[in-house]
């Protein structure tokens, strides 16, 4: 069977960065950064299948599935070496990227993510999630879950967006995506990571608490740290000024 490409959106010149978005999300929340990293960049961000533009595809019930669906698209469009950057479950799908195709990958952005798909500590249980999403109103729950991503929650400028996107998720997407996150766990590869890489984190996150992040830089050699105070999940959106310039910093001292 033919599986249809993931839809994505590109702007820029220069080397090509890769940025996935994270469980709910959808391309459209890099538009920040693809306008402020443009001028020396070739931006690429793909909507992962279910998620934001690409909604009415069947999402992949694993980790891996996702991986091998950017990697297609990016074998696709004739993209040999990128620099990427993952956010969130994006995170996971990144470092599985990178230990599919290494020679690829020599920058490696790990973003409000951790090594360990089971989310110790996170504002609720997997299992209580699902529940919810089983049980109460699906729309409601997925907006709930949009909030936590903020300090100041729904009153945060950049909730509309994530609203908006998470509503277009599905229900099959949304169970798919947390089996996905029990299955895997990346912690017994991190030594196997030879990308630079730079681990960057939000310090009041409810997602991923600083075990994540903290294993992440104690676990790939030679990684690099930003800690984002007065931030929470989505730093990009809560202080997008200072992401973007953690972010143009580490690529510029990359000479890659």
């Amino acid at each position: 069977m033919t599986v249809a490409a993931l839809v994505y959106r590109r702007q820029g010149e220069g080397l090509p960065l890769v940025l996935v978005h994270g469980f709910l999300g959808g391309s459209e929340m890099w538009a920040g950064q693809m306008a402020a990293l443009a001028a020396t960049r070739d931006v690429i961000c793909p909507d992962l299948a279910g998620f934001g533009d690409g909604a009415d595809q069947d999402a992949p019930g694993t980790i891996g599935g996702h991986a091998e669906r950017v990697l297609d698209l990016l074998d696709g469009l004739g993209i040999a070496r990128f620099a990427l950057l993952g956010h969130s479950m994006g995170g996971m799908v990144v470092q599985e990227m990178v230990l599919m195709a290494p020679a690829r990958i020599p920058e490696l952005v790990l973003y409000g993510t951790g090594p360990q798909g089971v989310l110790p500590g996170r504002f609720e249980t997997i299992d209580q999630t699902r529940a919810r999403f089983l049980h109460e109103d699906f729309g409601a729950t997925v907006e709930r879950i949009a909030a936590t991503w903020f300090i100041e929650r729904e009153r945060a400028a950049g909730f509309d967006l994530c609203r908006r996107l998470a509503r277009k998720v599905n229900v099959q997407t949304a169970l798919a995506s947390l089996s996905a996150w029990e299955q895997w766990d990346g912690r017994a590869a991190l030594p196997d990571i030879p990308a630079r890489t730079l681990v960057l984190w939000g310090s009041h996150d409810r997602s991923y608490v600083w075990s994540q992040p903290e294993a992440l830089w104690r676990g790939i050699p030679g990684a690099d740290l930003a800690v984002v105070p007065g931030a929470s999940h989505n730093v990009h959106l809560e202080k997008p000024a200072l992401f973007n310039l953690l972010l143009r910093d580490f690529l510029a001292s990359g000479g890659d």
